[in-house]
């Protein structure tokens, strides 16, 4: 399941659930960024039980600012972040978004 989230409202209500999840920052004209979403679909359709949403910085910058401001790191882009509990136990950006990468972060965090 990947499901794009455009407000504060929205990324608020992820992180009540307090259920894990994958979270990408991702932007449409960044070829490494264009990498790092076809490796997070790949993990996303693999591990259909896991939720997988993102962001379109160019579009929703205010919500990639404001998830910065919430949980103390530094935006970047493309940028993927594990959250469980409602907080962020894994984020990585760029070349190191991976499928088998997100996998294991979820199995030992």
């Amino acid at each position: 399941m990947v499901k794009h989230v455009t407000t504060t409202q929205q990324f608020d209500e992820l992180l009540q659930s307090n259920d894990p999840f994958v979270f990408l920052k991702h932007s449409t004209t960044c070829p490494i960024s264009a990498a790092a979403y076809s490796e997070f679909l790949a993990f996303a359709s693999s591990f259909e039980d896991i939720p997988c949403y993102f962001l379109h910085v160019q579009d929703e910058r205010p919500l990639s600012n404001y998830i910065a401001e919430q949980i103390g790191v530094r935006h970047e882009s493309p940028q993927l972040f594990i959250f469980k509990g409602g907080k962020p136990i894994y984020h990585t950006s760029h070349f190191s978004i991976k499928k088998d990468a997100i996998k294991e972060a979820l199995e030992t965090k």
